[in-house]
């Protein structure tokens, strides 16, 4: 599932193959993906545009244009963007998917921008949870995971008896931070996923917002969630690195969620 590593890289990619170019045709025929929009909505406000700029909260695009409209994506449970140039070379950022995908494998297109110099620009999204709308209203997300400031984080962890892990993936709370990227969180913190926002302990919380911002990093620069180390061993049987107990799968609120019963057992 995309979390804010694999939208920046969507973001990156659009950034760096899509901006400067004219929108010459829009395939908005996805009425799921697309709604509340009718057919043919989206096409007339793009059509004639040039993409310039493209923006980033949590894990919500915005891609803004010369003449106003702003498209709006959100990369759902599997999405994917793939970028070609005029001569039909390929980008691509976004979900990572297990089994990769071929160059030229557009099956799951729910959404394509075709450019006046012939390049596309397509959302490619095997599960169909992902969402395309004009001028998105600002929703009421908390500070962005990347640039989040310790107090921020601070106050975002103090109030309530929720979870810890729980809190971590309230996206009004701090936006970006899906499962395993709140997983690895408190692994690297060492704090028990189940344990209440409001017994944290000043230093707990310096040791989370530090594994956060390592995480994030990370996973960026490395091109993903997937590549974090807890990741390949959220699985049965997996073992910390730390201390190499065996993980532990347990649910909270309705989270699956692994975590370690030796250094994350407070």
């Amino acid at each position: 599932m995309p979390e804010l590593p694999e939208v920046e890289s969507a973001r990156v990619v659009i950034e760096r193959t899509a901006i400067d170019r004219k929108i010459d045709v829009v395939d908005d025929s996805d009425s799921h993906v697309c709604r509340p929009h009718g057919a043919g909505e989206v096409t007339a406000a793009l059509a004639g545009t040039v993409l310039t700029a493209v923006r980033r909260h949590g894990k919500t695009l915005r891609c803004e244009t010369d003449s106003g409209p702003v498209l709006g994506i959100h990369l759902g449970t599997s999405g994917k963007i793939v970028v070609t140039a005029a001569d039909g070379t390929e980008s691509e950022g976004g979900d990572h998917w297990k089994n990769g995908r071929e160059g030229g494998d557009y099956r799951y297109t729910r959404f394509a921008i075709t450019f006046s110099d012939g390049g596309t620009l397509r959302l490619l999204d095997p599960r169909r949870g992902a969402r395309v709308q004009l001028d998105p209203s600002p929703e009421k997300l908390g500070p962005d995971a990347a640039t989040i400031t310790a107090d921020e984080f601070a106050s975002a962890l103090q109030r309530g008896r929720a979870a810890v892990k729980v809190r971590l993936l309230d996206q009004h709370a701090l936006a970006g931070v899906g499962n395993q990227l709140a997983d690895e969180v408190l692994w690297r913190a060492g704090v028990n996923p189940s344990r209440p926002v409001n017994a944290l302990t000043a230093p707990e919380r310096a040791r989370l917002y530090l594994a956060l911002r390592q995480a994030v990093g990370d996973a960026v620069r490395d091109g993903g969630v997937h590549t974090l180390p807890l990741s390949a061993r959220r699985r049965p049987g997996g073992r910390c690195t730390i201390d190499r107990a065996e993980l532990r799968k347990s649910k909270v609120s309705s989270h699956s969620t692994f975590w370690c019963p030796v250094h994350q057992a407070g």
